[in-house]
């Protein structure tokens, strides 16, 4: 295709769409934030000022060492704006995902080294690890190790800085994931909450029945 004739398919294309949408458009060919840095540049949307915001919520996944926007929440965050601008970012990647790694990495993680190393990352700190990019599906959950390369190659996980070999710095990859990992732990700690309820409601109504058979301690 020449160089000619896709710029005549994209200028029919955005003819097209302000045809119907009777509105002008701005068509996003790729997922770098250049389309959105140069849209703000000529007022097309009048969203300057929330640049920064959308950058700090939606900024941070790296192909290689490209690093982009999730143009999903972009589109969607910047259609909220031009309705209110003073609309606060949204959580959009929640709402298309089950998040099920991130249930299964805070849910493994013991007292030891991985809690301390999840509250780092929720801190905005870095964590060190070996990752490996060429786990098959059964091996996925198999241990905690493995799951530190599956957040990684998934996005919910990105580099800071050049690797190591297959050693990375790794960091939470904007506030948008980072509010996916803090639900979670608040969803765990209630769950624990209620459980641990149970057991000690359980405890003082043997207690008030006499039940000799239940040992100090038991739970």
């Amino acid at each position: 295709m020449t160089e000619a004739t896709l710029c005549g398919g994209l200028r029919n294309l955005s003819e097209l769409l302000q045809k119907y949408y009777d509105s002008k458009v701005i068509i996003l060919i790729d997922e770098y934030d250049v389309p959105l840095a140069k849209a703000f540049e000529n007022g097309y949307y009048e969203l300057s000022e929330a640049y920064g915001r959308i950058k700090e919520w939606y900024d941070g996944y790296r192909f290689g060492n490209v690093e982009v926007y999730c143009p999903w929440d972009v589109i969607n965050y910047c259609d909220l704006l031009r309705a209110d601008p003073e609309a606060e970012p949204q959580d959009y990647w929640s709402n298309s995902s089950s998040n099920e790694i991130v249930k299964q990495f805070i849910r493994r993680a013991g007292v030891g080294t991985t809690k301390h190393e999840i509250e780092k990352l929720v801190a905005g700190e870095t964590v060190t690890k070996e990752i490996h990019q060429e786990l098959t599906y059964k091996e996925l959950y198999s241990s905690i190790d493995h799951i530190w390369s599956v957040l990684f190659t998934t996005g919910y996980l990105t580099q800071r800085g050049k690797p190591r070999g297959d050693v990375f710095d790794l960091v939470i990859s904007n506030m948008e994931i980072r509010k996916i990992f803090t639900r979670q732990i608040m969803e765990m700690f209630k769950e624990n909450v209620e459980k641990d309820g149970e057991a000690l409601e359980a405890f003082c109504e043997s207690l008030k029945a006499g039940d000799g058979d239940l040992e100090a301690g038991q739970g």
